[in-house]
C-alpha cells in the first residue's frame, strides 16, 4: 500500500503555508507517523518540521536533483511513515526562473504524482478567490490541485463566502481556513524564519496553532486527499557503495545546523561515522577523527561565543597543516576565516585556517542556483567535476590575497549562465566555499570526501607504527 502523501503549496511567498504546514503536522503527529518534506534548498523550515514530527525533514529539489533521484529519496524516506506531508516553496509555480518545471513546487508535484492543497490569502477577497484558484488550475492542468485552505480569514461568515465561490466555480474542495492571528506569527531574520532553537515559547505557539487547526480545518478531508496519492514508477535508484570506515566530526549547534539530512545519511552509507560536536561549547574536537565538516548556519549571530572558545579555534587552525580533510560550507567558510566583522562593525576572531576576513552586509551578496566546476583537484573531487548547488549569504569575503581558488561558480537562470566567479578556498586538505552542495547531485563528491578521510586515516596509522 502506498503511503498517503500531500503537498501544501502557496499561491505566493508569505501566504502562510509554513504556518499551516506546521499546524497540520503538529496535529497529525498526535495520532500518526508523519514524514515531513520541504521543497527547495531550505534549512530553517525543515528544522521546525523535524522538531514537530520527530522525524528528519527531507528536502526535495527539482533543480539540484535528477527526477529518478527525487523519486528514490521520497519513497525511501517515506516508506515507514503513515503520511508524507510536503511543504512547498514560494508560490506553486515559482522556481529557478520563469519557465515551467525548474525546481518549483508544481514540478515536484508532477514528478512525484502527489496531490496539492493550495493555500491562499483570503484577506479582502470574496469571489476573487475562485478566480485565483481557477487560474492556478488552468496554468498547468498536470498539477493535481485537489483542495484549498484559506489563510487570514476575517471570520466564519467571510469563510463561507470564500468557500462557496471557490467550490462552485472551480470544483475544488475547500478544506478549511485559519483566522488572522498575531499570536502564532514566528519571528524572521535575514535568511528567513529565526531557527526553532532561538524562539522562546515555541511549544506554546505550536499548541495554540494546533488548537486553531483542529477548530477550522477539516483534517478528514485533508487525509482523504492525501489518500488519492499513487506513487511514481519506472525509475532507477542511486547505488552508493561503502568505501571505508572513517570518523567524520560534524559541527552541529545553534551556529552550525544547515545540513541536508540526505547528505548526512549518504556519508554514513559510504562508511563515515558521524560524530556531532558544538564549536560554541566544546573545547576540543572529537577524538580520533579522520575529517571535519563545518556546515552553514548563523556564525555571525554567535560570533562572540565562537571567539570565546579559543582552544577549539586554535586546534582547528593547527590541524590544517596536518592535512586533516576539512570542508567548510558557507557558515563553515566564515568560521575557517581569520575573523567576522558584524553589522555593527565589531570584529570577532575565528580559526584563521585561511587568511582573510568575512564582513556582514545589509543585503544578499549571492542568491540562487549555481553550478560548481572544480578548477583543480581537492577533497571533493578531480578537476572538471561538476555539481549543482545553491548559494545564499549576506556576508562578503574580504580577500587578503594569496588564496588558491578551486571552484568556478556559474549562476544559471532559465538555462542561461548569467554570471561567473571564483570560490572554494583551498589550503592543504581544507576547502572552504559558499555554495551549499547536495551530495546526491553528484555521488562522486561525497565519495571523494570519504576517500580523502580514508587516506588521512591510513597515513596517520602508518605514522604511529
Amino acid at each position: 500500500m502506498p503511503v498517503p502523501s500531500i503537498i501544501l503549496a502557496g499561491t505566493h511567498s508569505g501566504v502562510g503555508k509554513t504556518t499551516i504546514s506546521m499546524g497540520i503536522m503538529h496535529v497529525l503527529t498526535r495520532f500518526m507517523h508523519v514524514q515531513p518534506y520541504k521543497v527547495g534548498p531550505d534549512y530553517i523550515d525543515p528544522a521546525f518540521h523535524t522538531h514537530i514530527t520527530g522525524r528528519h525533514c527531507r528536502n526535495l529539489d527539482g533543480w539540484l536533483l535528477e527526477e529518478d533521484t527525487l523519486k528514490y529519496l521520497f519513497l525511501k524516506n517515506g516508506s515507514l511513515a503513515e503520511i508524507c506531508v510536503i511543504e512547498g516553496v514560494m508560490g506553486l509555480y515559482d522556481g529557478a526562473g520563469t519557465g515551467k518545471d525548474q525546481g518549483s513546487t508544481a514540478h515536484i508535484a508532477k514528478i512525484l504524482n502527489v496531490p496539492v492543497v493550495l493555500v491562499l490569502d483570503g484577506k479582502g477577497m470574496a469571489a476573487s478567490a475562485a478566480a485565483m484558484v481557477l487560474g492556478y488550475q488552468q496554468y498547468d492542468p498536470m498539477v493535481k490541485i485537489r483542495g484549498v485552505i484559506i489563510n487570514n480569514v476575517k471570520g466564519e461568515n467571510h469563510y463561507r463566502l470564500l468557500k462557496e465561490a471557490v467550490e462552485r466555480d472551480t470544483g475544488v474542495k475547500v478544506v478549511g481556513y485559519l483566522p488572522a492571528n498575531e499570536e502564532i506569527r514566528l519571528p524572521s531574520r535575514h535568511l528567513g524564519l529565526v531557527p526553532r532553537g532561538e524562539i522562546e515559547e515555541l511549544q506554546q505557539k505550536l499548541e495554540r496553532l494546533g488548537d486553531m487547526v483542529r477548530a477550522t480545518i477539516d483534517l478528514q478531508a485533508f487525509l482523504r486527499i492525501a489518500g488519492e496519492y499513487t506513487p511514481p514508477f519506472g525509475f532507477s535508484r542511486p547505488t552508493p557503495e561503502k568505501i571505508a570506515e572513517v570518523r567524520l566530526a560534524v559541527a552541529y549547534d545553534q551556529a552550525f545546523n544547515f545540513y541536508y539530512r540526505d547528505n548526512l545519511d549518504l556519508l554514513e552509507e559510504l562508511g563515515a561515522e558521524l560524530v556531532f560536536f558544538s564549536p560554541m561549547e566544546e573545547e576540543k574536537l572529537p577524538g580520533n577523527i579522520d575529517g571535519l565538516l563545518l556546515g552553514g548556519g548563523f556564525p555571525e549571530v554567535f560570533a562572540r561565543e565562537l571567539e570565546a572558545n579559543v582552544a577549539l579555534r586554535k586546534e582547528i587552525g593547527a590541524r590544517i597543516p596536518e592535512e586533516l580533510p576539512v570542508y567548510g560550507e558557507c557558515g563553515g567558510l566564515m568560521y575557517l576565516s581569520g575573523g567576522i566583522v558584524d553589522n555593527q562593525g565589531d570584529f570577532f576572531a575565528m580559526t584563521g585556517a585561511f587568511p582573510g576576513t568575512v564582513k556582514m552586509t545589509k543585503r544578499l551578496q549571492r542568491f540562487g542556483y549555481v553550478e560548481v566546476e572544480l578548477q583543480s583537484g581537492n577533497i571533493l573531487g578531480k578537476k572538471g567535476e561538476r555539481v549543482r548547488a545553491h548559494e545564499f549569504h549576506h556576508s562578503l569575503l574580504v580577500d587578503e590575497g594569496g588564496h588558491e581558488y578551486s571552484f568556478r561558480v556559474k549562476k544559471i537562470r532559465d538555462g542561461e549562465v548569467t554570471a561567473t566567479w571564483e570560490c572554494g578556498i583551498k589550503r592543504m586538505n581544507m576547502l572552504a566555499s559558499y555554495p551549499h552542495l547536495h551530495f546526491y547531485a553528484n555521488l562522486s563528491v561525497p565519495s571523494s570526501l570519504v576517500y580523502k578521510c580514508r587516506e588521512y586515516k591510513q597515513r596517520r596509522s602508518a605514522e604511529k607504527r
